[in-house]
């Protein structure tokens, strides 16, 4: 008993202290992302590198679809997208990631939502098409989506 409640207090402790610094090793909980577009494969090593001079390190890194991303500590996305991806999406760069069991269904709400208050609003689910994520584009972001996926656990594996 003294040896499972020592075990327990240490992962306790060193989770602690890794949550504290920004370095949860959990995926719990998944509070989504905030994607950002660099302008080359290059510029995304530079920027992601910056970054890790102010204390955002990357955690790791899940390529796709011929996106490159690298994936930080705070949720924060720096990835860079080829050309297709960006004409599916028509110019947005950006997006701000939310988590949803059933992504497209919760983009066809959230583009209802935004129609209905005046802003157009259209979902694109083949933007990658390896991954369960559907984006809403809309007139009410400038050079912006919003992209439903699914939990962290439920999304492939990184390559």
């Amino acid at each position: 008993m003294i040896v499972i409640a020592s075990i327990f207090t240490a992962f306790f402790i060193a989770w602690s202290i890794l949550a504290a610094n920004g370095r949860n090793p959990l995926p719990f909980p998944d509070r989504g992302s905030h994607i950002f577009a660099a302008a080359s494969p290059e510029a995304k090593d530079i920027l992601v590198a910056l970054l890790a001079t102010h204390g955002v390190r990357e955690r790791f890194q899940m390529d796709s679809s011929g996106i490159q991303r690298s994936i930080l500590w705070d949720g924060t996305i720096i990835n860079f997208s080829p050309q297709d991806v960006l004409d599916k999406l028509e110019g947005a760069t950006s997006c701000i990631g939310l988590v949803s069991d059933n992504p497209e269904r919760a983009a066809n709400a959230a583009a209802e939502f935004l129609k209905s208050r005046g802003f157009d609003a259209k979902v694109v689910t083949d933007a990658e098409p390896n991954l369960p994520i559907a984006f809403v584009l809309t007139s009410a972001f400038s050079g912006t989506a919003i992209n439903f996926r699914k939990h962290v656990t439920k999304m492939p594996r990184p390559s």
